[in-house]
């Protein structure tokens, strides 16, 4: 993920180019084979549907894979960060900042809601998606163990484990991290 460390994706004359932290700006190819490699595996890692959509998208492309790699990274990345602004796509510490990008097939593509806007494979227990849910929404520890049935310090467990996974300290974090991967929508 490295390589994808404050780089920002958009598009330009429906083409995906890429913005480095360096201040140069260069169309994607297929010879930018280190960023394709690191998007179609964060593809592949965090968002399994859209992986299987892509890939099914893309199967004639199959016997010349590094032209399917790109396919797939260049399509995830057209549907998903689109967009020039200031916030990396992905930031220094990995996290995933998705852009919700205009699209002219808004409502009638097949792939809405799997490839663009996908959902994000967290590695969260059901347990601690009930607790993070209600602590999203604002809920004290002590409410929520009262919602859950659950005593106060079951609840901290989750909490902590949660944030633990996800690599966040904080619930600002927390809410920004669910806000950016749609965690609850």
């Amino acid at each position: 993920m490295d390589v994808l460390s404050n780089i920002e994706f958009y598009t330009f004359n429906d083409e995906a180019w890429v913005h480095f932290g360096d201040g140069r700006a260069e169309k994607l190819t297929e010879n930018h084979g280190d960023i394709i490699s690191a998007i179609y595996e964060m593809i592949e890692q965090f968002y399994p549907a859209a992986f299987t959509a892509l890939c099914k998208e893309y199967e004639r492309c199959i016997p010349n894979m590094s032209f399917y790699r790109y396919r797939i990274a260049v399509r995830f990345i057209k549907c998903n960060f689109g967009v020039i602004d200031r916030t990396s796509d992905i930031d220094a510490a990995g996290r995933i900042h998705l852009e919700c990008v205009p699209c002219p097939l808004r409502g009638e593509c097949k792939l809405e809601n799997v490839v663009c806007r996908p959902e994000f494979a967290h590695n969260l227990s059901d347990a601690e998606m009930r607790v993070m849910r209600l602590w999203h929404q604002g809920l004290s520890k002590e409410e929520i163990a009262e919602q859950l049935y659950l005593s106060a310090h079951t609840v901290n467990n989750h909490i902590r484990n949660a944030y633990f996974r996800l690599g966040i300290h904080s619930k600002a974090e927390f809410v920004k991290y669910a806000e950016n991967n749609r965690l609850f929508q």
